[in-house]
């Protein structure tokens, strides 16, 4: 497996790279620790343009790896680095390419042009892209080698027994949220039984590991992902009628449930009228370089103590936890990614999915006849939802607000609210709870009264950019940020705009649709590709920034798109163009 020569490079503090902290977790996994091996020498002898860390932890094994490490420390290197051609060779002799150990499965239920397929799109040529993203979906579907559960040990890559849908580009995996809108997409093509199967892939993830992970690697481990399982299994059974489905899912979703509710996640806040209310942040298990970009994080921290380069790996992980790797919204600082603090913030969000998958729980567990359990998540969600509304809604600004921590505030391991904590800044998330509101009407207990003065506060925000949605208002160069849009924000908020009862709201719900839509459009006739991210201000421009390069594929892009079009339709006498 050849790789190509880089451009010279002089970089000598990277070159101290070579020996990388491994966390008593990797040590565990002689393989993943090998690999981080691998990926510091590769720096070394690639240099650090166009340098992608996560390739060489992807790397599955041709042999047993006592065998690789031998001839992997019996290399020559010149003043402690490999020739290129002798890196190449080793390579090629000992691994595979990354990504082979995922073979190509053709859908079972992939039709060119579906029944019913997105009856509301009338324009020919808003239909024929349609189905040109509707027939992504063949060239995403993979299945994990069984090569793979017949020797795990030469194999990041974990076994999982269903069809997958991987992202796309260097995203060669399942990852966790993704797989939602993969889903929404995957429902408008009436693929439902590829559906169901990344469900069950999920499911077999919380059998084993008590949670779903990042992705369905063994360095995702230590974190999982915005909990959203409960919502695929909704969906997908809104659309089937599966009760199996719900009886097989409630209880990996308790586990779930739990595990996003325990020591490791809460935090219990009293409010200034004595309170105690209990909410969920993000909190990776993890203190190490992330090992897919161990290289990028060793290089962020060379200027920090020991300790302090402890603390900000388990922020690091803590954001990629959060979805949102890496934003302004985590640091303490915009303009220094060392001072992330993502432990410290009680997202609005993440409580909203919980919520969520309460009253999922609450529901399935209904109609699966358990209405003990039906009755106590119901009350779990009504004392989130309290929650929610005493300490991260500000009705000055008339949205919700991710809550700071202040160990100054803690007593007795219980936190203080302080109004002058909550996070004023205008994110996207702070609309996520719309979503929730549009899913379960009764859910406007999270606020007082559901008015227009919200979606003016959206309007009046600046995240509704000319082609979307802003991630945030802050361009600091990190990929969760202004100018960039994502698909799963474009859903969810106007997902909830399109079901407020509002006809206000549904209106600015299609509009920002629309635009999404034909920046989407716009890039893909330009570049034959669909992106993971768009630039929200200007018309066909994919978004850049954070610690790779833009990626194609793309599972939730694809997905967001088709969802919009079987919602909103397209007249014939639309324009397509911006």
């Amino acid at each position: 497996m050849a790789l190509p020569l880089p451009s010279l490079f002089l970089f000598s503090l990277l070159l101290s790279l070579c020996t990388l902290n491994i966390s008593m977790a990797t040590e565990t996994d002689p393989l993943l620790a090998f690999l981080q091996r691998v990926q510091s020498d590769a720096l070394r002898t690639m240099g650090p343009t166009n340098f992608d860390p996560k390739l060489y932890v992807d790397l599955p094994l041709k042999t047993d790896l006592s065998i690789a490490v031998t001839a992997f420390n019996s290399l020559h290197r010149r003043s402690g680095t490999i020739s290129l051609s002798d890196f190449n060779k080793f390579l090629e002799e000992f691994f595979d390419e990354a990504g082979s150990d995922l073979v190509y499965a053709k859908p079972v239920d992939f039709k060119p042009e579906p029944e019913g397929f997105l009856v509301k799109v009338e324009n020919e040529e808003m239909r024929k892209w349609a189905l040109e993203v509707h027939a992504i979906w063949k060239n995403l579907s993979r299945r994990v080698s069984e090569e793979v559960k017949r020797r795990p040990e030469r194999h990041t890559l974990l076994y999982l027994p269903g069809t997958v849908i991987v992202p796309g580009s260097r995203f060669r995996e399942v990852y966790y949220w993704d797989s939602y809108w993969v889903i929404r997409g995957l429902l408008a093509s009436k693929m439902y039984d590829t559906a169901k199967a990344i469900v069950y892939n999920l499911i077999s993830l919380i059998e084993r590991y008590g949670h779903v992970l990042n992705g369905a690697r063994t360095y995702y481990i230590n974190r999982s992902q915005p909990p959203l399982l409960s919502s695929m299994v909704r969906d997908i059974y809104m659309r089937t009628g599966d009760v199996e489905l719900l009886k097989r899912a409630l209880p990996a979703l308790l586990k779930e449930h739990s595990f996003w509710v325990s020591d490791v996640h809460q935090v219990t806040i009293e409010d200034q009228q004595g309170h105690k209310h209990c909410l969920s942040r993000y909190q990776a298990r993890w203190y190490q370089p992330r090992p897919e970009s161990a290289t990028l994080d060793e290089e962020l921290s060379l200027k920090l103590t020991p300790s302090e380069k402890d603390a900000f790996y388990h922020e690091l992980a803590s954001a990629a936890e959060s979805g949102w790797d890496f934003s302004s919204r985590w640091m303490r600082n915009s303009s220094d990614l060392t001072t992330t603090a993502t432990t410290s913030i009680i997202p609005v969000d993440l409580n909203t999915f919980i919520c969520k998958l309460e009253l999922d729980i609450s529901a399935f567990a209904k109609i699966t006849g358990d209405n003990s359990t039906s009755q106590k998540f119901m009350e779990s969600s009504i004392s989130r939802k309290s929650a929610i509304r005493s300490l991260l809604w500000n009705p000055t600004l008339v949205q919700w607000v991710d809550y700071w921590l202040d160990k100054h505030d803690a007593h007795q391991g219980v936190y203080q609210w302080n109004p002058g904590s909550q996070n004023c800044k205008n994110f996207a998330s702070n609309f996520v709870p719309l979503w929730l509101l549009a899913q379960y009407p009764d859910s406007d207990q999270l606020i007082e009264e559901f008015d227009e003065d919200l979606i003016t506060s959206l309007k009046k925000s600046g995240l509704i950019g000319e082609y979307g949605i802003a991630t945030s208002l802050s361009n600091t160069g990190q990929q969760w940020d202004l100018p960039n849009g994502w698909a799963p924000l474009q859903h969810m908020i106007v997902d909830g705009l399109a079901n407020a009862h509002s006809k206000e709201a549904r209106r600015l719900a299609e509009s920002i649709a629309i635009n999404w839509i034909r920046t989407n459009f716009a890039a893909y006739k330009k570049t034959g590709s669909m992106h993971e991210k768009y630039d929200v201000e200007s018309c066909g421009e994919f978004g850049g920034g954070g610690e790779y390069k833009p990626q194609t594929g793309f599972g939730w892009s694809n997905g967001v798109v088709l969802a919009f079009l079987e919602e909103f339709g397209w007249p014939r006498d639309r324009a397509v163009s911006c």
